[in-house]
């Protein structure tokens, strides 16, 4: 599915051979702005003889667009496109991420204390003692990103070859964000054992486990057994991190429209993974009016189909057993919680809310609604993309969990680890700025992940 508006995710770089005229490049421009691409970088490669070798930047609102463009550009007399590059391909060649060294190894003394005799040492004082791995090996600060390429963004099942980019995207957003050093293993196995057994084998080099696009509910009993045999941290970042950013922003979004989370009716639309991690949160928060859909309607205690998970879900939720579809649920409601699919959520539901509602629609790409259609009849709106405001992103928790997980040594990653992130996130963004189109900081906010890392050590050494 492309979007419906230009963004650097689908830029092209097109390679033009121009006649050397006047005029004809704003033809060229034209042309491009005729075919709906919006220009960005305008270089020039080299003159040749008569000609002007350009290379022009252009972002468009997808692949068949993209080719609309060229092709608008090739019946331009005098203008030819040599060649068209995919700017997110290019960036992709030969991986993201790679493995550098930190000590210099320039001389025969660098080699004898970085490998052979020298290593033999350092090798034989955490084999006297296993707790040296940490400060005498990467452990300290190696997270592994485990997948098995099942359940990747909106793409599905698609393998774990395929999931590579994504993993190393996460790697990237570790670093960057937390200073944690994330390395991708995606796992050729679907088998719930397979993968528990893959991942204790491999513990011993990392200092915390980031699950990662596991299909539900496999994921559930992969995370479970691992948090119990394992002494390192084991976090689901599609349950916990979209629960974690989701709070953060609910809290705020409380304080906007000054409600209080006890006395809110909430419906999630979704309760996989994410919804199911969302609403164990707002539960904690104080939350105790929280109805959950999948694609059969209403979770009720004693509603026929349901998975051993969505029997736990209907239990611990819908305090008046409500049954129906969306339109029952979304009666009355405060909040509404969108981690299923696009367009789902319609005006006449909202219209249906109490005053001031707030709605957080997640599904990425497109969102249950359109915050267009949204905002005339809501207080606080909220989506995962990047181009409107209040951008629910996980990048918001996970380096910054981890980095404070990481430097206390913690063994897991409890809920209140979890909703002091929460809060951190939260509290990021000043009293005095809050306001309905600012109830999230933006991801490149830097002090988010020290703000993280600091409450999660916090809670994680006073055992709260």
């Amino acid at each position: 599915m492309s979007d419906s508006l230009t963004s650097a995710s689908n830029s092209i770089i097109l390679r033009l051979q121009i006649e050397n005229e006047p005029g004809l490049f704003a033809r060229a421009v034209t042309a491009i702005g005729d075919a709906g691409g919006n220009i960005g970088a305008i270089d020039i490669v080299r003159y040749e003889k008569g000609q002007v070798i350009r290379d022009v930047t252009v972002d468009t609102t997808g692949p068949e667009q993209a080719a609309a463009v060229a092709a608008s550009l090739d019946e331009v007399e005098g203008i030819d496109v040599l060649h068209s590059s995919d700017r997110v391909f290019v960036m992709h060649l030969g991986g993201k991420i790679s493995v550098q060294s930190k000590a210099p190894l320039k001389s025969r003394d660098d080699l004898s204390m970085a490998y052979t005799p020298g290593v033999a040492r350092v090798c034989m004082a955490i084999h006297e003692d296993i707790d040296k791995a940490r400060n005498l090996t990467i452990k300290r600060n190696t997270v592994a990103i485990v997948s098995d390429g099942t359940a990747v963004l909106g793409l599905g099942d698609i393998g774990p070859e395929a999931a590579m980019p994504v993993m190393e995207g996460k790697a990237m957003l570790f670093k960057e964000f937390g200073d944690v050093d994330g390395f991708p293993l995606c796992l050729d196995t679907k088998d719930t054992e397979e993968i528990i057994s893959v991942v204790k084998a491999i513990s011993p080099g990392f200092g915390g486990i980031n699950l990662e696009d596991i299909s539900a509910p496999r994921c559930f009993e992969i995370e479970r057994r691992l948090q119990e045999e394992l002494d390192i941290p084991v976090f689901h970042d599609d349950q916990h991190g979209t629960a974690v950013v989701m709070i953060a922003g609910l809290i705020n979004a409380l304080k906007v429209v000054n409600k209080q989370a006890s006395d809110i009716k909430a419906v999630v639309a979704g309760v996989g993974a994410a919804g199911t991690a969302c609403t164990k949160m707002m539960l904690d928060l104080g939350v105790t009016n929280i109805i959950g859909l999948d694609r059969t309607g209403i979770l009720y205690r004693g509603r026929d189909n349901m998975n051993a998970s969505k029997e736990e879900y209907a239990a611990m939720t819908n305090p008046d057993n409500v049954q129906g579809t969306l339109d029952e649920a979304m009666v009355d409601s405060d909040l509404f919680v969108g981690l299923s699919g696009p367009g789902i959520l319609t005006v006449d539901h909202l219209k249906t809310m109490k005053q001031d509602g707030i709605v957080f629609a997640m599904s990425n790409p497109t969102p249950e609604i359109m915050p267009e259609e949204a905002w005339p009849h809501i207080a606080v709106m909220a989506t995962g993309r990047s181009d409107y405001p209040n951008q629910l992103n996980n990048v918001l928790c996970f380096p910054g969990i981890f980095r404070g997980a990481l430097d206390c040594h913690a063994t897991q990653i409890t809920e209140a680890m979890k909703l002091a992130a929460a809060q951190a996130i939260a509290d990021t963004v000043p009293e005095e700025s809050l306001s309905a189109d600012y109830i999230i900081p933006g991801v490149f906010n830097k002090d988010v992940a020290r703000n993280v890392a600091q409450a999660v050590e916090s809670a994680a050494d006073t055992g709260r």
